[in-house]
């Protein structure tokens, strides 16, 4: 009798550690869930200023970019369930990179043309008053001065564009 209540107690041991660690294995199961959770919205916060920013200006689609590129690699899975969601590349599609390499190139072109008539007036405005002034050196000086900042912008601007098309194109790409 005492063998069958020794055997008893040890079952009803048995079966408590089993329950508690059964327990202990859901807990922790639902822990990685809520953890894998949190982490995804702490990412959606961290990338959301960027993505907003992004519809503006493709400097910041490009620095988001890298640090969704840095996400994904870091978080791999993360970023798999992110895309998987999002129904394509996180965080932006390559129509949205598409969308923001147009604009960017629209704005240059309407950037250029401002620019080169700005300066023909600047310069016709120079030619008039050195004409008035019966060609002194002053005014031819201010004249070429004109013509070197114009070319001096455009060239730090056309620079510019240039970097930030390619890298928009390389993303397309």
């Amino acid at each position: 009798m005492v063998a069958a209540a020794v055997v008893l107690a040890a079952a009803l041991i048995a079966g408590t550690i089993w329950a508690a660690a059964s327990r202990v294995g859901r807990e922790l199961a639902a822990a990685r869930v809520d953890a894998g959770l949190a982490r995804r919205a702490q990412l959606l916060a961290m990338l959301t200023p960027g993505l907003a920013a992004s519809v503006r200006d493709p400097h910041a689609l490009l620095a988001t970019h890298a640090l969704a590129a840095l996400v994904r690699r870091v978080f791999p899975d993360d970023a798999a369930i992110l895309e998987r969601e999002s129904g394509g590349t996180f965080p932006f599609s390559r129509e949205q990179v598409q969308a923001v390499h147009s604009r960017w190139t629209a704005e240059w072109l309407a950037w250029e043309r401002t620019h080169d008539g700005e300066y023909k007036r600047k310069a016709v405005e120079a030619e008039e008053t050195l004409r008035a002034s019966g060609g002194s050196a002053v005014m031819r000086a201010k004249l070429e001065s004109i013509e070197r900042e114009k070319l001096d912008l455009y060239q730090r601007r056309y620079e510019e564009y240039v970097r930030v098309a390619k890298a928009l194109q390389a993303l397309i790409d």
